[in-house]
C-alpha cells in the first residue's frame, strides 16, 4: 500500500473515534507504525491530512451522484440518487459522523471553503436532477425544491449517523422519492425564488484545465498497479495530449476507470472536460 494511503486509512480510524481536534500527529504516527518524518513527507500538517480525507470522501460521493444524474433513466433517477447518497453515508458512517460534527463546529477557513465547494457541486447536480424530472412544472420552485432535497438528506442522515436508527436503504429511498414527488407536483409558494437562483451557480472547477487534469492523471498512474484501469488511464492521458479517438472510445475508457476507488474523481473531471 502507498504510504500516503496507509496514513489516510489509519488516521481515519482515530478521527472516527476521537474527532479531528483530539487526535494528534503523534497518535497518528504511532497508529501507523511510522516516524513523524515519514508523516511529514506525505502531509505538511494534520490539517492537510484532514482536507485530503474530506476530498477522498466527497469526491467519491460527488462523482457517483454526477454519473447517476446524467446517465440514469428518469423512472429510476430519484430513487438511485437517494440510494447512492445513503449507501455512501452508511458505508463510511464513522467518518460521516465526525465530519458532520466537526463541520458544524469548525473555525478552520480551509475546511469551511472545501465543504462549501463540494456543497455547490452537489447543489448543481440536484438542480440538474430536478430539471430533468420535472422540467417546466418546477420552473418557479426548483431552487426551493433543491433545498428541500438537501434538507431530507441531512435530516435522515442524522437518524443513523447520530442515533443508530436501523437503516433500510430501499424503504428510505422509496419514502423520499414519494415525498420529493409530492413537493414537486404540489408546491406553489417557494421561499427560495427564481430571483435568488444566482446564489446556486456551479463554482469554477478547481481541477478542470488540461494541465491540471494531466497532473492528476500522472499522480494516479504512478500510484496504480498494472490493471485495465491503469491502461485505460494511460490511453486517456494520451487522448488529452493528442486527441485522436472517437467519442465512443473515449467514453468507454472513462467508464473503465469510473468504479475504481482512486479514479472516481478523475473520471468525473474527464467526463466534464470531454462533455459526456
Amino acid at each position: 500500500m502507498v504510504k500516503k494511503q496507509l496514513i489516510m486509512e489509519k488516521s481515519l480510524e482515530l478521527f472516527a473515534k476521537q474527532g479531528f481536534e483530539a487526535t494528534s500527529v503523534q497518535q497518528i504516527t504511532e497508529h501507523c507504525g511510522i516516524s513523524k518524518g515519514a508523516f511529514y513527507l506525505s502531509f505538511k500538517s494534520k490539517d492537510e491530512l484532514i482536507i485530503a480525507l474530506i476530498d477522498q470522501f466527497m469526491m467519491q460521493i460527488i462523482a457517483d451522484i454526477d454519473y447517476i444524474v446524467r446517465n440514469t433513466e428518469d423512472s429510476q433517477l430519484l430513487y438511485q440518487f437517494y440510494y447512492a447518497i445513503y449507501y455512501a453515508f452508511q458505508k463510511h458512517s464513522d467518518f460521516a459522523k465526525v465530519l458532520m460534527k466537526e463541520h458544524s463546529q469548525t473555525f478552520n477557513k480551509d475546511l469551511i471553503l472545501k465543504m462549501q465547494y463540494y456543497d455547490k457541486l452537489l447543489e448543481s447536480n440536484i438542480l440538474l436532477l430536478v430539471e430533468r424530472l420535472y422540467a417546466e412544472e418546477v420552473e418557479e420552485t426548483k431552487y426551493d425544491l433543491m433545498y428541500c432535497i438537501k434538507g431530507f438528506m441531512n435530516m435522515y442522515s442524522q437518524l443513523f449517523v447520530f442515533y443508530n436508527v436501523p437503516l433500510d436503504l430501499q424503504v428510505l429511498s422509496e419514502s423520499l422519492v414519494e415525498k420529493t414527488s409530492l413537493l414537486a407536483h404540489h408546491m406553489t409558494i417557494p421561499f427560495v425564488t427564481k430571483e435568488l437562483g444566482q446564489m446556486f451557480k456551479q463554482p469554477m472547477q478547481e481541477e478542470g484545465t488540461k494541465e491540471q487534469l494531466g497532473i492528476i492523471m500522472e499522480q494516479k498512474i504512478e500510484e496504480m498497479e498494472e490493471s485495465i484501469e491503469k491502461e485505460s488511464l494511460l490511453l486517456l492521458r494520451q487522448e488529452l495530449l493528442d486527441p485522436s479517438q472517437p467519442p465512443a472510445v473515449v467514453k468507454g475508457l472513462i467508464e473503465n476507470i469510473r468504479k475504481h476507488p482512486h479514479c472516481k474523481w478523475i473520471s468525473f473531471l474527464l467526463r466534464q472536460y470531454f462533455g459526456f
